[in-house]
């Protein structure tokens, strides 16, 4: 039923992430298919946040951030899961809707570190994945 899974996490709270890889795990293992990790950074790219950094800085943060990105899948999702790593820069909802639509993803395994149903539906990355995806999307609460 689901081939392409994308889980998005946010390294600087992968603690939010563990129920949200189990389940990712779980989901592949049932269906036999790939999970593909995406992790946004802010976005240093916009013309007027860059006029504040060197050339060089936006390469060398998607570099450090790819080598945790690497080392977090590692750690946290066998070998037997096939796994690609994302990473992204700007909106986190933007990057994962537009990751989803190009993976062609199945499912969105998401986690929320919302407390309460109104803040989930107040505008957290969660809840505009979910108004705007075109496949299912799996919130998983932290």
């Amino acid at each position: 039923m689901f081939k392409t899974i994308l889980m998005p996490i946010d390294l600087q709270e992968t603690h939010l992430a563990v129920k949200a890889v189990k389940i990712a795990i779980d989901e592949a293992r049932k269906h036999s298919a790939e999970i593909h990790v995406l992790t946004v950074i802010p976005g240093f790219g916009m013309p007027l946040v860059s006029t504040f950094f060197p050339d060089n800085t936006i390469k060398d943060a998607m570099k450090t951030v790819a080598k945790e990105l690497k080392k977090y899948i590692a750690s946290n999702i066998p070998n037997d899961i096939t796994t690609h790593p994302h990473i992204a820069e700007g909106s986190p909802a933007e990057r994962i809707l537009n990751l989803a639509v190009k993976l062609k993803s199945d499912l969105i395994i998401i986690p929320s570190h919302a407390q309460s149903l109104g803040q989930v539906f107040l505008g957290s990355c969660a809840a505009k994945v979910v108004e705007h995806a075109r496949c299912s999307v799996m919130v998983i609460k932290g």
